[in-house]
């Protein structure tokens, strides 16, 4: 099958969600020592300070599946776009610590809904042909926010704002965000969702506009998997029948985040300094691994559904191990500093080409129809908490000891090859119905 204009059109448009979670998560990395001036941050508070917004995201992970479902993916999308707008804004307008604080929850809550509408909404769209590519492009944009925030940082650290600039840092998020809302008024609803709510008459008409050329017999197949006309669309997520879709989301969350990323990317800056780098280099620094992060992206993207899911998450759990406990050694030994930077590099191609570009692919294809907002919630929910937590502790345990968050973090993407090589299944080239079959114990 061929892509026509309108399903990239949609995909794109909901896949800027990922361009705003990416920037919003990331540029706090480049306020971090202005906020600590400003405020007269302890450790233990900065790390609050930088993890608010992912306590949103867990708030907000584990709610949007209401909205989705009750609204539809595409309009609770509209809903998040506004939350992003009010946290930029406020946060360059914030009067005290507490304001900044509550403005970033507010932008977590758009971040957390994001991470699990674009990926469900892009996934119900596309074929099974394309939809590691098409989902994969939610993760392409993320990794291009992260890029551009990391540009953002670096520019406006040129233009020498002195104290405020922090909050040209944050606020600058405004103008996406301002254009993601009006974006999405320009997209279909999901075809799934459509006939959840049993309106197949729009649902054929979506899956005609965005090219399936055999639109009757898929609409038949997405009915038969829902069906909705007995009752059975709301059916429970936690069910015996749903184990396996459930481990698979929960444990590729887990790994995702005790690989240590987020820690990394939140933290660039701080871990550069304590390398003894000054802040332009640790800027400029920066935005190379952002840049690396979105080649190997790209490079994944298009391999992702030749080479599967599961091959791609094998090598990066040997590529980010090795440089994992490479990064532990720099600092336990205080010496080869010059190698972190090319360590981190490194370590940020290989979870860019598996766990970065597969995560939020796997966990929108494993769920049935019938319980896919709740299920990609569920794995939303637990990538952000791990990551909440890890960005709160991070800088109390790297100050107690450089190389320990490192060796942990090696470790745990050591088990994380044996799982996935044991129990996890391919999912590349089945359609969302399909996977249903296979995957649940229907």
């Amino acid at each position: 099958m061929r892509l026509n204009g309108y399903l990239v059109k949609s995909t794109v448009v909901a896949a800027l969600g990922g361009l705003l979670f990416g920037f919003d998560t990331v540029v706090i990395s480049g306020t971090t020592s202005g906020l600590t001036a400003a405020y007269n941050l302890s450790p233990f508070m900065k790390g609050f300070t930088v993890s608010a917004a992912l306590w949103g995201t867990v708030v907000g992970s584990l709610l949007a599946g209401i909205p989705g479902d009750r609204f539809g993916r595409r309009d609770s999308l509209r809903i998040m776009a506004v939350l992003y707008l009010i946290s930029a804004i406020g946060c360059a307008v914030a009067w005290n610590w507490t304001a900044l604080v509550i403005f970033r929850f507010i932008g977590g809550l758009g971040i957390g809904g994001s991470s699990v509408l674009g990926p469900m909404y892009i996934a119900e769209i596309a074929p099974a042909a394309w939809r590691g590519r098409l989902v994969g492009f939610f993760q392409f944009n993320v990794v291009f926010g992260i890029l551009v925030a990391y540009l953002s940082n670096f520019a406006i650290g040129l233009g020498h704002f002195g104290d405020a600039e922090w909050r040209w840092d944050l606020g600058v998020a405004a103008i996406p965000a301002a254009f993601f809302l009006v974006m999405l008024f320009t997209i279909p609803r999901s075809p799934r969702w459509l006939v959840k709510k049993q309106r197949i008459a729009e649902a054929r008409e979506v899956l005609k506009m965005t090219g399936d050329a055999n639109y009757e017999r898929d609409l038949q197949e997405i009915s038969a998997s829902i069906d909705a006309e007995h009752g059975h669309a709301n059916e429970p997520l936690f069910s015996p029948r749903h184990r396996l879709p459930i481990f698979l989301a929960v444990s590729i969350a887990f790994f995702n985040q005790f690989a240590g990323i987020n820690a990394i990317l939140y933290y660039l800056n701080d871990i550069f300094a304590s390398a003894g780098f000054s802040k332009v280099s640790s800027s400029l620094q920066a935005v190379l691994i952002g840049l690396t992060n979105l080649i190997f992206t790209m490079i994944a993207m298009s391999v992702i559904d030749k080479f599967g899911r599961k091959k791609l998450l094998l090598i990066g759990a040997v590529g980010t191990s090795l440089c994992l406990l490479g990064v532990a050694g720099v600092f336990a030994t205080n010496t080869h500093t010059n190698l972190l930077i090319w360590l981190l590099v490194t370590y940020i191609a290989f979870f860019a080409f598996s766990q970065g570009a597969v995560i939020w692919v796997y966990i929108s294809e494993v769920f049935p129809n019938r319980v896919r907002a709740k299920g990609q919630s569920l794995g939303s929910f637990t990538h952000w908490i791990m990551a909440a937590l890890i960005s709160l502790g991070f800088p109390a345990v790297a100050r107690w000891s450089k190389p320990l968050p490192f060796v942990f973090f090696a470790a745990i993407t050591v088990l994380q090859f044996f799982v996935v090589l044991f129990l996890y299944p391919e999912t590349k080239g089945a359609s969302l119905e399909e996977l249903q079959k296979e995957l649940s114990a229907v």
